[in-house]
């Protein structure tokens, strides 16, 4: 028993002074000091370190290799000529990834023969012998036949006409700001890398939780492509976080351990909403409302005057928020989802060169770290004796146990202009928290890595994936869809409307607000091209192969949100009749797609169809009766528009009943539940897809009409005159 705690103590120290991890078998995962991975389990939970006290638990190590790290030896890594004058920064400023020499595969690595890391280091690079050009060779050739002196007695320099040599300094100018990792670098250029591993909200929050500050502030970020699918329910709840209640009388928000915690919510990109500003703050009622339908029952209790909608690449209301970063002070804090524009945001929003101004006359911060910060590049100095495997240009780089490391990185060194978190359509691009702090100790921002977002990314083609990115605003195409037919979106995502009263065919009049192309076609064929199947016909589908056995479905949405009076205005406006009182309603219903956009859906239907018999319950059992008699005939329950085909049989694609308390609900008062119109939505694995009330973004996106009537026509007043003229003159 004693020869083998001994073994396992010299192991602990061979690990310790080589810097190699006790778990060989998670060698493949990126370790930075992002806090998601403490809960994650290394190699056999038999290899775990016993609990010595009840209060400690077994960790991960918080190290960077799983190898030595001696740069110099490292596969691929030039050997250093001469002594380097700095170390390498201790984080990227582009994604947050502690600083490594080892795996080039894994952020935060620097390749130390890169032009930026050799200047920043204070290296020179082994100057290649040029070949010397033609020209040059003639030009050389004209200098030595030239008399040099003869020409110097006729008063002609040859030496003026040469330029002039530069300084040997400007070459040795140390570049201001730290190079990024090579990941960041191709970001930046070449717009590929691979992502992180994201993490979860229970890392975030223990995360916030070792701010230094007493006065924090959450910052929930959310896209306006798809809002309010990037919408984090609990998220307050999650992290101890009190809402404003509606009542006025209620207790403020207190302090809690000694500290306090607010949150905010931020809709990013709102500039894809509307194409003016003005637009857009006109749709804050309409956002508020959403925005509390998707909080649920807190929604209806908490007070929304904390919302803001900002564009950064519009530079709307994004001074407002910088300013109100300023006058709060402490930590700021970037939650969110991946891709929904917190590194852009946080760009736009972080207040620069503010480090001349008086610090406030409160206490903002909590004395935890020193005052006078701590060089986050330190010159390079003598390594010790015993240190003889350790790696000159990441200093301090130990194996510690997790209760030694905080969770927190430490904070950049601030500057009036500091190097910001890199921007890319990558979803997973910040690998670890990126502390910024501003205004000489008033308070800093923090960006946080993403969490995830449904990952639809992964059911489509590498090559295509950019297209699912809405960058732009979009004006959309007009598509009819009538019972029979179908509306493809990027070929593997389908909306198929329910044709739920057999006596009268609807007319959904659908427009799609993505990037990805839509295609309207008969069922049979867009099953067809969903599935992938061999006779599909010839229409693009940015799908993996494969994807078609995962097509499940996703939804049977009912399209009961009443916009007579939006849409119908003109004619309301027209004769004075009342909404209430026309012969009509117009339906709608928005259909979002996760991280993509939403496809804007109405219809127009008959009142006394609406509101009466059969009840909905009748209808929708009608419906379903109605597929199950198109499934006997072999089809997809779409009576004579679906055919005969083995896919179909395989794969499940009927369309489930409405949700019971949407389908055997009645209305209010009592009264039964209207007819509403029914859109099935199918997509890969049955996920992906959400719903909203209708935002009407057809009516403010529109093209302008073109100017119907001719250019007017010239008036003939002077040419009759010039006329009569000329016949008095002929008299």
């Amino acid at each position: 028993m004693q020869r083998s705690s001994g073994c396992a103590l010299a192991a602990r120290r061979l690990c310790r002074a080589f810097n190699l991890d006790r778990s060989p078998s998670a060698f493949d995962l990126p370790l930075y000091f992002c806090p998601a991975f403490r809960s994650l389990s290394l190699g056999n939970p038999t290899a775990r370190r016993p609990q010595s006290r009840p209060e400690s638990r077994w960790t991960q190590v918080r190290q960077l290799h799983a190898q030595s790290v001696s740069a110099p030896s490292a596969e691929g890594q030039p050997e250093l000529a001469q002594k380097p004058q700095r170390t390498l920064p201790l984080q990227c400023p582009g994604c947050g990834a502690f600083s490594q020499t080892a795996v080039p595969s894994d952020a935060g690595y620097y390749n130390l023969s890169r032009k930026s890391v050799m200047q920043y280091l204070g290296l020179e690079r082994p100057k290649e012998a040029k070949k010397p050009r033609k020209a040059d060779q003639i030009v050389q050739e004209v200098l030595q036949s030239v008399d040099v002196e003869a020409l110097e007695c006729q008063g002609i320099d040859l030496k003026s006409l040469l330029p002039e040599s530069k300084p040997a300094s400007a070459a040795t100018t140390e570049p201001d700001k730290p190079p990024v990792c090579d990941r960041c670098h191709n970001l930046i250029h070449h717009s590929t890398g691979n992502s992180i591993y994201h993490p979860s909200i229970e890392s975030l929050r223990e995360t916030i939780e070792e701010s230094p500050y007493k006065y924090n502030h959450v910052y929930h970020v959310l896209d306006a492509a798809d809002f309010p699918m990037s919408l984090l329910p609990r998220l307050h709840s999650l992290m101890d976080i009190k809402l404003r209640p509606r009542n006025r009388r209620s207790d403020p928000v207190n302090f809690r351990h000694g500290k306090k915690t607010e949150m905010s919510f931020i809709i990013t990109r709102s500039d894809l909403l509307a194409p003016t500003k003005e637009q857009v703050d006109a749709l804050m009622p309409y956002l508020q409302s959403v925005l509390r339908d998707a909080l649920g029952r807190v929604g209806e209790r908490v007070r929304l005057g904390n919302v803001h909608c900002v564009s950064a690449k519009r530079a709307w209301w994004t001074k407002q928020l910088k300013e109100e970063i300023w006058e709060r002070g402490g930590a700021g804090w970037m939650v969110g989802k991946v891709n929904v524009g917190k590194s852009q945001l946080f760009e736009a929003v972080y207040p620069k060169g503010r480090m001349d101004e008086k610090p406030p006359k409160q206490q903002i911060s909590i004395k935890v770290f020193p005052k006078t910060q701590t060089n986050a590049n330190p010159p390079l100095a003598e390594p010790e004796q015993d240190s003889e495997d350790s790696n000159p240009l990441l200093p301090g780089r130990t194996a510690m146990p997790d209760d030694d490391f905080p969770l927190l990185p430490p904070p950049l060194p601030e500057t009036n202009y500091p190097p910001m978190p890199v921007v890319s359509s990558l979803p997973g691009t910040t690998a670890s928290p990126i502390r910024v702090p501003f205004g000489n100790g008033r308070g800093e921002l923090i960006d946080l890595p993403g969490l995830s977002r449904g990952d639809l990314e992964l059911h489509v083609r590498e090559e295509k994936r950019k297209n699912l990115i809405m960058t732009e605003r979009i004006v959309p195409e007009t598509y009819a869809v009538t019972p029979g037919r179908s509306l493809l979106i990027g070929g593997f995502i389908r909306l198929t409307p329910r044709n739920v009263a057999p006596d009268e065919e609807l007319v959904f009049i659908m427009y799609p607000f993505t990037p990805i192309k839509a295609h309207c076609t008969s069922t049979r064929k867009a099953v067809a091209v969903q599935t992938e199947a061999e006779d599909a016909p010839n229409v693009e589908n940015i799908a993996l192969p494969g994807t078609g056995a995962t097509i499940k479905h996703a939804g049977a949405f009912q399209v009961r949100y009443d916009t007579t009076k939006k849409q119908a205005r003109a004619v309301l406006d027209r004769t004075g009749v009342k909404a209430d009182r026309l012969p009509f309603r117009v339906l709608g219903i928005d259909i979002l797609i996760e991280g993509c956009g939403w496809v804007e859906v109405e219809v127009q239907v008959r009142t006394k169809k609406l509101f009466g018999s059969p009840s909905a319950s009748s209808s929708a059992t009608s419906a379903t009766a109605t597929i199950r008699e198109g499934e006997k005939d072999g089809g997809d329950g779409l009576g004579e528009v679906a055919s005969t085909s083995e896919w179909m049989e395989k794969l499940d694609l009927r369309p489930e009943p409405v949700n019971a308390e949407e389908k055997e609900g009645s209305g209010k008062d009592g009264q039964p539940e209207p007819n509403w119109p029914i859109i099935d939505v199918y997509s890969p694995e049955g996920r992906f897809i959400g719903y909203r009330r209708p935002m009407n973004g057809f009516v403010i996106n529109r093209k302008p009409h073109k100017n119907q009537r001719g250019r007017p026509r010239k008036s003939m007043k002077g040419a009759k005159k010039l006329a009569k003229a000329a016949r008095r003159e002929e008299e």
